[in-house]
């Protein structure tokens, strides 16, 4: 069963992060965010002048006081033991900014945002230091990759997914889910394909720097693995019945977690696959045939049955969580020790979920 954190918004919460010290940001509708000890009590409250909404909240690792936040086309700089004043702020994107992500040596922070532009902003001399404009409709998500501080990843419902160096203006390599997907199939104007096309939500790279995931509004994931200047995919499996709203890798790990339209939140293994696809270069026709055990929790919110093999053909998750909301925000938090699910959704509660 989850625990719900609640008392700390009005209206949905739309983002979330935590310090490597264990506290918590949210980040909802009309300009709200909010700052969560480990026990789930509100700490600090902050509304941005303007109310809009907050998009996206970022911890630094390096001093984890320091909180990034986008609302609107600004992004504010906050230490989280007082919220009330931001100790900066920035307005370098032209929309609204939809996503942020700071590279492993905390020089720069990227902002995607719905013109489709990706802003560098350059901490240390406070300016932009490059601009990436390829993607032709919003940018949904970006992600520098670990120990990788000048390469990142973004993807946008242009159905795009991009790899950039910032020593380039322009991105080493780009794929179209849409096309790439379309090649595969003998049919390439299914129905269910124009009903559900391959807008791109989200972006999670694992701490390697060299996999990288992508959550769909096909409903897919799929797993890419950076070779050089190109990226080749690696896995790809229909995970929800809705769209993919959400991908997180956990640090250390190919543990994958994806929530969706659906309601579901699912924890997928996909390291068994990554190594196989590399110790084989033929394509996997056969199915397994292996069981898996049947999880029931409290309350039956998590469970993983045999039946789930029909729906994700190669892989099955490891755990499925029957949320019932759609899912608007997924972290992977260790909180007093254990590792956790944090779900943000339609509702101003934030639900913790154990995975141990």
């Amino acid at each position: 069963m989850a625990v719900t954190w609640t008392g700390g918004h009005s209206s949905p919460i739309l983002c979330l992060n935590a310090s490597k010290e264990g506290l918590v940001a949210s980040g909802a509708e009309g300009g709200d965010l909010v700052a969560w000890g480990e026990d789930g009590t509100p700490l600090g409250h902050v509304q941005f002048q303007g109310a809009d909404d907050v998009t996206s909240v970022l911890f630094s690792n390096t001093c984890p006081t320091k909180l990034y936040a986008s609302h609107g086309e600004t992004i504010s700089i906050l230490d989280v033991r007082s919220l009330k004043g931001s100790l900066d702020h920035f307005h370098v994107n032209e929309e609204e900014v939809n996503c942020l992500s700071l590279n492993e040596t905390e020089n720069l922070l990227a902002s995607a945002d719905d013109s489709g532009a990706i802003k560098i902003l350059d901490l240390e001399n406070k300016k932009v230091s490059r601009s990436l404009k390829r993607h032709s409709n919003i940018c949904s998500s970006v992600a520098f990759r670990p120990q990788r501080p000048q390469s990142l990843v973004s993807c946008g419902l242009d159905m795009q997914v991009m790899l950039w160096n910032l020593q380039k203006a322009r991105p080493l390599w780009i794929t179209n889910l849409q096309e790439d997907e379309s090649e595969d199939m003998e049919d390439p104007q299914s129905p269910g394909q124009l009903l559900n096309p391959a807008l791109v939500h989200s972006v999670s790279v694992a701490s390697c720097g060299n996999i990288f995931s992508c959550g769909a509004e096909d409903g897919k994931v799929r797993i890419f693995r950076v070779m050089g200047v190109k990226c080749e995919q690696k896995l790809g499996f229909k995970a929800h019945t809705l769209g993919v709203s959400q991908v997180n890798f956990l640090p250390e790990s190919y543990l994958l977690l994806t929530g969706g339209n659906d309601g579901k939140i699912m924890l997928w293994d996909v390291s068994s696959e990554l190594e196989k696809k590399q110790k084989s270069p033929t394509k996997h026709t056969h199915k397994r045939k292996t069981k898996k055990a049947t999880y029931a929790k409290q309350g039956g919110t998590t469970s993983a049955s045999v039946t789930d093999e029909e729906e994700h053909g190669d892989i099955l998750p490891k755990l499925t969580i029957k949320h019932g909301e759609k899912v608007n925000w997924l972290l992977g938090a260790k909180i007093k020790g254990c590792q956790n699910v944090l779900v943000a959704d339609q509702t101003s509660c934030i639900s913790v979920y154990p995975l141990s």
